[in-house]
């Protein structure tokens, strides 16, 4: 019997094992060698901050507003910025970026205007410390910067800029690094929404970026599988990790992040079990999301908010996959109890038309991961009782969607150019996977079909997971669109006396090769 690679856990025992069992073990393991002690990285003779928890490589190291340059500020430009919604769009943004290097005072400065942004408020500052996990990778200091705004005016655009000590956004040498966004307005009108899963650091993902930004959205939904810093996606302390990907992927999204709140979700690729029992302390540590989710649960990409008529909730799947299953039950029923309690309070509301769900295993797909039956199993059920109009997945790095299903079964089919009401048809589920990262295909003799050109009764024989980890044979009709190019999700919401979701996909060419309607009845 062999170790796994770095972490000293017997093989045997780590397939055994779930990620937070592997975070006790390695925990007590490593409290009792002191292996680990605090460290400084030194940059043109400069001290850094950058020491793991002495008893947990893992842990990360968080830092206060105390802290102080430990070089000249002036030379640090800040990167990376990203915005996502607080619990109320209307009223309240999340800003955050990054910087190389600890600097002093990081703060933000916000306004009506871009040359008057008198108001300045201090940042939070969160900080990673991720060890030499291999020979080839050195230990890595990462240092994120988040500022919450609240009491915001609703559908108003402001202007902000982020800084510190040596860096001050309002200089008119800086001027170009001023960002701007707009806050959810105070009553339904038509907007649009962008989303995606699996997007990585690729000149693919970068492409569909600058495709989302044209769009012109209000919000982007992110799936899961984020930056794919950990390759494996397996959520195991032996699974190759790599910490400097997330400033490339940071980096990358800039452009649209920065103006587009990019709502992001857990994929199995980002449970990375370095940094706390369930792998989250580094999504924590670097996105600001709204955090209404079960209390206690420990799941940052759980939450939930409203747009204008659109009701949107976002899920952790990792809780209930089969298939991936170190995280599975890590919430204890609590995330499934919320999503109950939660589709409930936003079907009362009478001025939410649609809701939409969105997380990362898929509902069914014919592609290489194919269905998750820990999904089915967990959320199906709930998903029909309060009449979700629309699910979006990632995961399999293809387009894919089905007809309208109710019950397990196709209730109505919907072709390209078609129309469905969720009151009586069933849900329309869309994989989204193809943002970036490299492309899955379909089974054998499954070809794609974006022209929609399936009959109604094609018979395709795939799989979906089971509770012990197998794979179990499906007979499906319910696939009516494939697509294995790069591309993502538009969604138009329109308000008033006749509501509807025009969902579209588009390719990375622009082409848009699928296209249906969500209109429910009596509405």
């Amino acid at each position: 019997m062999t170790d796994t690679p770095r972490t000293g856990i017997p093989g045997r025992l780590a397939s055994r094992m779930s990620m937070p069992e592997q975070h006790e073990y390695l925990r007590a393991k490593l409290s009792r060698r002191r292996a680990i002690s605090s460290t400084a990285a030194t940059v043109g003779g400069a001290a850094l901050l950058g020491g793991a928890s002495p008893a947990y490589a893992g842990s990360p190291t968080l830092l206060t507003d105390t802290v102080t340059a430990r070089v000249d500020g002036s030379f640090v430009a800040p990167f990376g910025r990203h915005l996502a919604f607080g619990a109320d769009p209307k009223t309240q943004m999340r800003v955050s970026w990054q910087v190389p290097f600890a600097v002093g005072k990081p703060y933000l400065r916000v306004g009506l205007k871009p040359w008057e942004l008198s108001r300045k408020i201090e940042a939070e500052v969160r900080a990673l410390h991720t060890p030499s996990l291999t020979r080839k990778l050195p230990a890595v200091d990462q240092y994120y910067l988040h500022v919450g705004l609240d009491g915001l005016r609703p559908g108003t655009t402001y202007y902000y800029g982020v800084g510190h000590d040596g860096f001050d956004p309002a200089e008119a040498s800086r001027l170009s690094t001023i960002g701007s966004f707009r806050t959810a307005p105070a009553l339904p009108e038509t907007f649009v929404f962008t989303a995606f899963g699996d997007q990585g650091v690729s000149y693919d993902a970068l492409a569909n970026d600058q495709l989302i930004l044209g769009q012109n959205p209000s919000f982007h939904l992110h799936a899961g599988d984020i930056c794919y810093a950990d390759s494996k996606g397996q959520g195991r302390e032996s699974d190759a990790y790599d910490a400097r990907v997330w400033d490339q992927f940071l980096a990358q999204t800039e452009s649209v992040a920065s103006r587009v709140p990019w709502m992001v979700t857990t994929g199995n690729h980002d449970m990375e079990a370095w940094y706390s029992p369930n792998g989250y302390g580094g999504q924590s540590a670097r996105w600001s999301l709204p955090g209404n989710g079960p209390d206690a649960a420990g799941a940052p990409g759980v939450y939930s908010f409203t747009y204008g008529n659109v009701g949107v909730v976002a899920l952790d799947a990792n809780d209930v996959s089969y298939e991936i299953p170190a995280n599975k039950g890590y919430t204890d029923g609590a995330q499934s109890a919320w999503l109950d309690k939660r589709l409930g309070e936003l079907r009362r509301q009478p001025e939410i038309d649609f809701i939409v769900v969105f997380f990362h295993h898929c509902a069914y797909s014919t592609s290489t991961h194919a269905s998750d039956g820990g999904v089915r199993d967990a959320w199906l059920a709930l998903f029909s009782q309060h009449q979700v109009d629309l699910v979006i997945n990632g995961h399999n790095h293809v387009y894919e969607r089905t007809d309208a299903i109710l019950d397990g079964e196709v209730g109505r089919p919907v072709p390209v150019g078609g129309s469905t009401d969720p009151t009586r048809d069933g849900i329309v589920y869309v994989t989204a996977g193809g943002a970036g990262k490299d492309l899955y295909g379909f089974g054998p003799g499954v070809k794609d079909s974006y022209e929609g050109n399936i009959h109604d009764h094609e018979h395709i024989v795939t799989f979906h997971w089971t509770k012990l980890r197998l794979p179990d044979p499906d007979t499906v009709e319910w696939s009516r669109v494939r697509y294995t190019g790069f591309s993502f999700l538009a969604v138009e919401a329109e308000a008033g006396a006749s509501p509807k979701l025009t969902v579209s996909a588009l390719a990375e060419s622009g082409e848009r090769v699928d296209h249906f309607e969500i209109r429910r009845g009596g509405r």
